[in-house]
């Protein structure tokens, strides 16, 4: 997958603008809230319900940059920042990252015309991304089916071994072909000369416009990974982290795979007229829906996804009797 966050070309994802960058995320919206009368939810931890033994049973040809103790790392680390995203005027941004062992809050980009008279008459929307909430924001078969949903994806990403077979992911670090930069024009993300962003990681993220956006997030400053895009594949643990900031941080119109797994996202009237519904074939729709959806149910590599997704239930064994499994005939979002 090319994380589809401001990239301009498809190769696993969509073409985006630095529109995309506002968030409709399920953790924080008032449209999302859960009702006084809900049992609350215990948190647990991710290392509480997979050990390090079922990570390696799930993925017993991975390669040992991707480890166990990396990936809970990743979570752990990640899980300690919050993200408020406001925006003015569809195209004027704040983002304000937490460091939630600390409680220290800062600005990471606020653009010029914040402060104008006109941007200030013209609020849009304000919502909150909790990295923390990664596949343990619910109750124990839901946290689970999540995680199974995002180790099909990040599976499918980076799988060299034989289909149908489900025992090849998380074996490409990075992709294949590592001649193209995979650059593009960016005024808040601007590439770095010789630097290449193509595609690294579990989620093989792509662009430098993907690279400087998941760098605020994980370490409140854009600069890390545009300086050094390489981190993603010589640092496990980074590259676990821009695989979850993927899988949490919406692209609208596009929900989050986070909130579509955990049912916070429910589908509008225009996306149910599109044939979106919940379930696991809207997350294929998300990451690359154009290449894969509305175009029937023999996609080879929409089926994979689904055999890694029902491969993976079974291993953490949980069901999805209703799942909208197949983004068959669902129309993917335009750039």
């Amino acid at each position: 997958m090319r994380s589809a966050l401001l990239s301009t070309k498809f190769i696993c994802v969509l073409l985006v603008t630095i529109a995309l960058l506002s968030f409709n995320c399920g953790n924080a919206s008032s449209n999302n809230a859960s009702s006084n009368n809900a049992p609350a939810i215990k948190k647990v931890s991710i290392a509480s319900f997979l050990s390090e033994q079922q990570f390696n049973d799930l993925f017993p040809m991975h390669d040992k940059f991707y480890s166990y103790k990396a990936f809970i790392k990743a979570v752990d680390e990640l899980g300690q920042v919050k993200l408020q995203v406001s925006r003015r005027s569809t195209w004027i941004y704040q983002f304000i990252r937490t460091d939630k062992t600390t409680g220290k809050a800062t600005t990471i980009r606020q653009d010029a015309d914040w402060n104008e008279a006109w941007a200030k008459a013209k609020p849009d929307s304000t919502y909150i991304v909790d990295y923390g909430n990664f596949c343990t924001a619910a109750d124990a078969q839901t946290n689970k089916k999540e995680l199974a949903a995002f180790f099909a994806e990040i599976s499918h990403e980076t799988r060299h071994g034989e289909d149908g077979k489900y025992n090849d992911g998380l074996m490409f670090i990075h992709e294949y072909d590592t001649t193209q930069a995979y650059t593009a024009d960016n005024d808040m993300y601007p590439a770095v000369k010789g630097k290449k962003y193509y595609g690294r990681g579990p989620m093989q993220i792509s662009y430098n416009g993907n690279y400087g956006y998941a760098s605020d997030c994980i370490f409140g400053d854009k600069k890390v990974l545009l300086n050094n895009p390489e981190l993603v594949e010589k640092d496990p643990v980074v590259a676990f982290k821009t695989a979850i900031y993927f899988w949490m941080t919406p692209q609208p119109p596009k929900p989050s795979a986070h909130d579509v797994m955990t049912g916070k996202w429910q589908p509008s009237a225009a996306d149910k007229a599109k044939g979106r519904s919940p379930g696991f074939g809207m997350t294929i729709n998300i990451i690359n829906g154009q290449i894969e959806c509305n175009k029937g149910d023999n996609i080879s590599s929409m089926n994979d996804r689904i055999g890694f997704y029902q491969h993976f239930l079974k291993k953490l064994g949980v069901n999805d009797p209703n799942c909208t499994c197949s983004c068959e005939s669902m129309k993917p979002y335009t750039p």
